[in-house]
């Protein structure tokens, strides 16, 4: 009975860090929009990038991917790998995604 308990455990441990990790990605994709209205188009990638990234861990920002685009209106994507029972050790290769968008702000 042991095993079985301990396997319900870790199972129930690797989907808190799915779940975890799709509320990072989500965050990190609001944050990467947030920096990428606010800033001109030219400087747009690199604002985004290190918003998107900023408050991610390492176990989380090694792997993330942040892209932004439009004009206008302003997307963020944010791909992230999900950690295999420990943070920081091996990824699944699979990525969870996160989307966010916002209207460019207008400076007059």
């Amino acid at each position: 009975m042991t095993p079985l308990i301990v396997l319900t455990l870790v199972l129930m441990w690797q989907a808190v860090l799915v779940g975890y990790t799709f509320t990072l990605a989500g965050n990190a994709a609001d944050e990467a929009v947030r920096a990428g209205t606010a800033t001109p188009p030219g400087g747009r990638a690199a604002a985004c990038s290190a918003a998107g990234t900023k408050n991610l861990s390492a176990a989380w920002k090694g792997s993330a991917k942040v892209s932004c685009g439009g004009s206008g209106y302003v997307t963020a994507k944010v791909e992230l790998h999900v950690p295999v029972l420990f943070p920081g050790l091996i990824d699944f290769p699979a990525t969870v995604t996160g989307h966010a968008g916002a209207v460019e702000e207008v400076k007059h």
